[in-house]
């Protein structure tokens, strides 16, 4: 993996005048995106399946093109298994108000999930009265086998759990949870959206049911995004939007429905976006899956052997980088998140996150008030972790 060759895709990396590390926000974008995006609107501004002009059609067809690179990205059996979302939450909600839950199905989630993955469900607790349970992750945040195994029962319907968690970078193991969930009759859920851009994705293989994730965390464009589900779940789904693009014909009384996946995306959709994802995936796919883990991994280690080296800091999650997926949460009990965040950014143009990141309901549990998150990508430099070390250490000296 040449660095130095692929940051010069990046336009906003051109001056290295930034340090961005907040990657698990949302990805930065290589031009070849950019430039997918300007395409359409310079040179295919139309609607796609609605004309039959050439112009339509050609725009059809790259669409198609897409859906079927996207099904070979994540490692589906046919395109008509993805459906175009708006992001990861978009697929989640789906999900939620299409699956054919009944009163008392129970779905099952772990203590530190993204809002995205909580209060849907929740939701569905008030006017579908189904039951949400909560397993507890251990003290450092890997997972409990103990706590969730104790929660499954025949009564769960559905597993929905984070692949990579957006808190503290912990990866779940997957595969074999989707093998346990499935004996006990639970479909499996799993959000991607911390996934996607940095591992390799193999949906069919795992024999997850659903799978999510967004375009804006995989280098694509933001209002984009993909939900993966096996053919014969998708059947069971009642789409929960409906109108243009998504039936054959209607009467005043009645209307029939189009097939999968058009049934469930309602209205005309974001071409642009969708072509601009296209290019993100190719992108993606022209890296060594096993390149980017070892990079990022490499900037893991240094970040966090820099942060264990100042005093009074507080690692969220495990300590060992190959627990770890490129994301590193902290705080400081004398000196204030949106302080360091800010400073950080005020004096070296160093981008990271302060708040509660979305999962607000692990920080009211644990009686944490907040933190700062710096999450890396396979285009930041050795050089940049180490200067954000620097760099820090130098804040904390000031705020303390």
């Amino acid at each position: 993996m040449s660095l130095l060759k692929i940051r010069k895709d990046f336009t906003f990396l051109d001056d290295n005048k930034w340090i961005y590390l907040d990657n698990a926000c949302q990805s930065l974008r290589p031009r070849q995106v950019v430039d997918a995006i300007k395409e359409y609107y310079e040179n295919y501004p139309v609607c796609a399946g609605r004309s039959n002009y050439r112009l339509a059609v050609e725009l059809q067809q790259k669409l198609t093109d897409v859906r079927l690179l996207v099904s070979k990205f994540i490692g589906a059996k046919k395109p008509t298994e993805v459906i175009f979302t708006r992001n990861t939450t978009e697929g989640i909600n789906l999900i939620a108000n299409s699956y054919p839950f009944v009163e008392d199905d129970v779905v099952l989630i772990s203590d530190k999930e993204h809002n995205s993955n909580l209060v849907p469900w929740l939701l569905l607790a008030k006017t579908k009265k189904i039951k949400v349970e909560i397993f507890s992750t251990n003290i450092d945040s890997t997972w409990n086998w103990e706590s969730f195994n104790q929660k499954l029962s025949s009564k769960v319907k559905m597993v929905s759990l984070g692949i990579t968690s957006n808190l503290d970078g912990v990866t779940i193991p997957f595969e074999e949870i989707i093998k346990k969930s499935h004996q006990f009759g639970a479909k499996v859920l799993l959000d991607g959206a911390q996934w996607a851009g940095h591992r390799q994705t193999e949906v069919s293989k795992w024999g997850t049911d659903f799978f999510v994730f967004s375009g804006h965390k995989t280098l694509g464009p933001t209002g984009t995004g993909v939900l993966y589900g096996k053919e014969e779940e998708l059947a069971k789904l009642q789409p929960y939007q409906v109108g243009g693009s998504t039936v054959a014909d209607t009467s005043y009384t009645d209307f029939e429905l189009l097939g999968i996946p058009e049934r469930f995306e309602a209205g005309l959709q974001d071409y642009s976006g969708i072509l601009g994802l296209g290019e993100a995936l190719r992108y993606l796919g022209s890296i060594a899956w096993s390149e980017i883990e070892a990079h990022e991994k490499k900037l893991t280690e240094i970040i966090i052997e820099g942060l264990e080296k100042i005093p009074d800091i507080n690692i969220i999650g495990p300590k060992e980088s190959d627990k770890r997926n490129g994301i590193i949460s902290f705080y400081h009990p004398k000196a204030q998140s949106h302080q360091i965040s800010i400073i950080l950014d005020q004096t070296a143009n160093i981008m990271v996150r302060s708040g509660r990141h979305c999962v607000h309901s692990w920080f009211n549990d644990r009686g944490v008030k907040d933190c700062v998150r710096a999450s890396t990508a396979f285009y930041n430099t050795i050089e940049e972790a180490e200067r954000f070390v620097n760099e820090l250490k130098k804040v904390i000296g000031v705020l303390t």
